[in-house]
């Protein structure tokens, strides 16, 4: 494996169009919500779901997903972070919802109320039928078989749901590094990066209205392990602050894949970095011959990999 560029593509919302999947996980959550933890009726429960994202959707930058304290992701970042991320407002802000997900959690690993929204992301997410992207086959095929790449894919879930969903494609032998939480913040952990014009930082200016934490030691680690041996390290998502934004201050390029629900604010901050870009679909991140190391936007190079 050494000298062998490592390419991480994200699962969901990259490989999978989670904006065609987003409306049945809702549906699902909403009815486990409704019959098993929350134990009050449907149409209440998909009104205060409708109400809540309305108002996030008013004022995206203010919302988001959070744990320990710390955001992790912001709420119009992908389909799925907003089904969260709503969720999560709509079960804090009403006192008998936190309640009785406070009942159901007591040993919750982080929160309440996070514990209970992961548990309703992983578990139906795996009862959803995938919706693969149009070239997703084709580009894992194509790092499959080229000898200079080792295409691996990155998901929060366990392995297991993802193996089984690729098997749908026919494609087998791609190593999947799950697990990797992500969104797992850590208030204490002290490590920090160097960027040329923010110094020393623990969260990545944006903009005036965003900027990403990056003390998220256990997808650090995880990544720290896979460039052991690695030529390069590249990360594929459609998400910044999750997976993205801690490849790029680690010194990975970074590729954000523009879906329907990018921001601007996201594409915007990509296209001027050095080590970032902006693919128009999942199809033009094409695998070439071995070019070395240097930027991939040499001439007619766009998502040249």
């Amino acid at each position: 494996m050494k000298n062998r560029v490592k390419v991480i593509l994200d699962y969901d919302g990259t490989l999978t169009r989670e904006e065609a999947m987003v409306d049945d996980l809702a549906r699902l959550s909403l009815d486990t919500l409704s019959c098993e933890i929350l134990r009050v009726p449907r149409p209440q429960l998909e009104d205060e779901y409708e109400e809540t994202r309305r108002l996030i959707l008013s004022r995206p930058h203010e919302f988001g997903w959070k744990v320990r304290g710390l955001l992790a992701s912001y709420s119009d970042e992908g389909a799925f972070i907003l089904n969260t991320t709503t969720l999560q407002v709509m079960l804090r802000r009403n006192p008998l919802y936190a309640r009785r997900v406070a009942d159901s959690y007591e040993d919750a690993e982080y929160d309440p109320v996070n514990d209970c929204t992961n548990y309703l992301f992983h578990r139906h997410t795996a009862e959803l039928k995938p919706r693969f992207r149009q070239g997703a086959k084709e580009i894992l095929n194509s790092l499959l078989r080229h000898e200079r790449f080792i295409p691996l894919i990155l998901t929060n879930s366990k392995g297991d749901k993802v193996e089984r969903n690729l098997q749908t494609l026919g494609l087998k032998g791609v190593r999947i590094l799950g697990d990797t939480r992500q969104y797992e913040m850590d208030p204490s952990w002290e490590r920090r990066f160097f960027h040329p014009e923010q110094g020393m930082i623990q969260a990545l200016k944006i903009d005036q209205d965003h900027k990403v934490d990056l003390r998220r030691p256990l997808y650090y680690r995880a990544l720290m392990r896979e460039a052991e041996g690695a030529e390069e390290m590249i990360v594929v998502a459609d998400t910044l602050s999750l997976p993205g934004a801690l490849p790029l201050v680690m010194g990975m390029r970074f590729y954000l894949l523009k879906t329907s629900y990018t921001p601007f604010w996201c594409e915007e901050f990509i296209k001027k970095h050095e080590r970032g870009e902006v693919l128009e679909s999942l199809s033009a991140l094409s695998v070439k011959a071995p070019c070395g190391t240097g930027s991939p936007r040499d001439g007619n190079g766009k998502g040249r990999i």
